[in-house]
């Protein structure tokens, strides 16, 4: 594993991270010039947690923001960890049998990821497995979504997610995958051993090599008129079906 820092802009998410994740949060810079009540807000928010607050100009703000918005307002924040792609044998084996882990096949909105990462947290997920391209990455959006959970749940970047799917089965892992089109149900699957649980990005879905590698495919049941679930809301339905199997 390995940390880096990331700095996050702008009142709203500068407030959040302060009130609901300071321990991650290693110092506030606030425009030494602004009168906005709401930066005296986050300046006695951060004070009253220990956490380091400068006054500094706005060219300085304008130097970490990158050219984001950031109203007066950044914080240098600890990024989550990074897990290896050869750190997942060993946590399948910890699991001893009972592996349950989510592969996400591209999914981009931000706030998808870490809802996804949310649900996998409170499933008690082995880890979140996730393509190092065309993905959304573990950043302060995704954190601050998650409620937390990318700090305490592995997630692990893949440089390319079909050889890492051939690795997952080799290690005793059954592979599905959930796509609207498959015939079996999601319910009729047997879910309590070691399961990696793949689902597709918000617009195309599985593709095909990641679909050629699962060693099935099921489906949602959906009675009602709607084609397909958001992702993050598919993922719960997945999840908690296994966590429902493995307590009988």
């Amino acid at each position: 594993m390995s940390k880096q820092n990331q700095w996050v802009v702008g009142v709203n998410a500068v407030a959040s991270a302060v009130v609901n994740d300071a321990e991650h949060v290693h110092e506030v810079l606030i425009d030494g010039g602004s009168r906005n009540a709401r930066l005296t807000e986050i300046e006695d928010n951060a004070r009253r947690r220990g956490i380091e607050v400068r006054k500094v100009s706005a060219q300085a703000l304008d130097g970490v923001a990158g050219g984001v918005r950031h109203q007066g307002v950044a914080a240098r924040y600890a990024a989550a960890k990074t897990w290896e792609e050869s750190e997942l044998p060993a946590l399948v084996e910890a699991a001893a049998g009972k592996a349950l882990l989510l592969v996400l096949d591209g999914v981009q909105d931000p706030h998808n990821l870490g809802a996804c990462l949310r649900s996998a947290a409170a499933a008690g997920a082995t880890a979140v497995v996730i393509p190092k391209d065309k993905s959304a990455t573990v950043n302060a959006t995704v954190r601050k979504t998650s409620a937390g959970a990318a700090d305490r749940l592995p997630v692990v970047a893949v440089t390319n997610l079909s050889r890492a799917l051939r690795d997952l089965q080799k290690l005793g892992v059954w592979i599905y995958g959930l796509a609207g089109e498959a015939e079996a149900s999601l319910y009729a699957l047997d879910l309590r051993g070691n399961v990696a649980l793949v689902l597709g990005g918000e617009a195309d879905g599985l593709r095909r090599l990641t679909r050629e590698h699962c060693d099935g495919l099921a489906k949602i049941p959906m009675p009602g008129d709607i084609e397909s679930l958001n992702v993050s809301v598919a993922a719960g339905v997945t999840l908690f079906e296994a966590v429902r199997q493995r307590a009988g």
